[in-house]
């Protein structure tokens, strides 16, 4: 999972919290997500179509180049294809990538995920409502992010994702048997007629009659097993719906005098099959609970539904944008291995506190941290590398708020 900066053209900052646990007013650029077209860009391009990338993508980084010219978009496209080319080389067969973008440039970043995963392996483009309602001139209001998810082989790993029935549905659920379970009844027939079993009468009732057939719901099949340990596939059609009634899971419509209709029980289904359209994972807000202050945060939840579909407990997950670490977080109390990268030391250092905070100082012994000093030798390289990041980590062990001026400040360092 990846949730690179998207081209907005904004500077985000990490908003530092006071032990009220309202925003201070210190605050330290975080990342700048504005690209534009230089040299070091020019160069990255040129390695790429030059023999850096698979041909494909090459292929697509030069079409964009001819459609959009030398500007901020191609910069961030081509940047992107860089890093998308390394996932895709080190997922394993079973693996999958999900891509959060925006409207801004997903429909780019599509055509380059096509070019290195291949079309066929194009699995889901999400929609995920990331706010409310946006008062927005002259055009609909923008209130969702994008997913892209791909898998790189037919071998994907993937577990069905569910989530709550609404009340519309459950409202169905308006019968119930004698030790209380409640259900619905549904249809143990189907449109058209049939010559087979299918077609025979059962207890009186002819389907053909009607112009169906026999055809219960391949659930009733299901839970018929996971009840009795057996199989009907290998019975004709009649000595299934007997023994589906001898389980009790037909119901008789008017005392019995009606139809034969099969008892889909709600203690039995584990929930609707998730949908590519996410409204029911709501956006971290001013006062959510998991709020760390750090732009661009998306919610533990969104994350948990994501790792639980494509991975099992002790895979690998990698995060190479992790920011504030709620995949990190997500992955931890999953049970799944995890790696994340971050291009600046407060997010690393923030994911660390956060760690420390929800699982205790004893989980720190369970993973290893880079970009941290942790001797005086260390101290030294990061402040050779960048004294303001250094002033930063120092600060922060003694649970300080960094200082948003950086120069001028009469020579307060930090």
């Amino acid at each position: 999972y990846l949730d690179p900066p998207f081209n907005s053209n904004r500077s985000y900052n990490v908003l530092f919290r006071t032990k009220s646990g309202d925003d201070a007013q210190a605050q330290v650029e975080a990342f700048d997500d504005t690209w534009t077209w230089s040299q070091q860009a020019e160069a990255l391009y040129t390695s790429m179509i030059q023999g850096g990338a698979p041909a494909q993508v090459a292929d697509a980084l030069e079409a964009m180049r001819r459609l959009l010219g030398d500007n901020d978009v191609l910069a961030y496209l081509v940047m992107m294809a860089a890093r998308l080319v390394e996932l895709h080389r080190v997922l394993k067969p079973t693996g999958s990538l999900y891509l959060h973008c925006d409207p801004t440039a997903s429909h780019y970043l599509k055509i380059v995920l096509d070019a290195i995963f291949g079309p066929v392996n194009f699995k889901n483009e999400i929609v995920w409502k990331r706010t409310g309602a946006h008062g927005s001139a002259r055009r609909f209001g923008p209130v969702h992010d994008v997913i892209l998810f791909y898998a790189v082989s037919a071998d994907y790993t993937w577990n069905q994702p569910y989530t709550p029935y609404e009340d519309a549905y459950l409202a169905r659920f308006n019968k119930s048997d004698a030790d209380g379970r409640v259900f619905q009844d549904v249809s143990l027939t189907g449109p058209g007629v049939r010559q087979g079993d299918s077609g025979l009468p059962w207890r009186g009732v002819n389907p053909t009659d009607g112009g169906r057939h026999w055809q219960p719901p391949s659930t009733a099949y299901d839970v018929y097993e996971a009840m009795t340990g057996e199989s009907l596939a290998h019975l004709p059609m009649q000595e299934r719906l007997d023994r589906m009634d001898a389980a009790g899971l037909i119901y008789w419509s008017k005392g019995g005098a009606g139809q034969p209709r099969f008892k889909q029980h709600l203690d039995a289904m584990a929930g609707m099959p998730a949908q590519d359209v996410i409204t029911d994972v709501f956006p971290i807000n001013s006062q959510a609970g998991e709020r760390l202050g750090y732009p661009t945060q998306k919610p533990v939840a969104l994350l948990e539904r994501i790792i639980e579909a494509s991975s099992n407990p002790g895979d690998v997950v990698l995060d190479p944008f992790c920011g504030c670490g709620t995949t990190v977080d997500a992955a931890q109390r999953l049970g799944r291995r995890w790696l994340g990268i971050d291009v600046t030391y407060l997010a690393v250092d923030l994911i660390d506190k956060r760690l420390r905070h929800t699982y205790g100082d004893d989980v720190a012994a369970t993973y290893t941290v880079h970009g941290i000093p942790h001797d005086l030798d260390g101290a030294r390289a990061l402040f050779a590398a960048n004294p303001f990041d250094f002033e930063r980590w120092a600060v922060s062990l003694v649970d300080g708020e960094p200082n948003t001026k950086q120069v001028g400040d009469k020579g307060i360092d930090g």
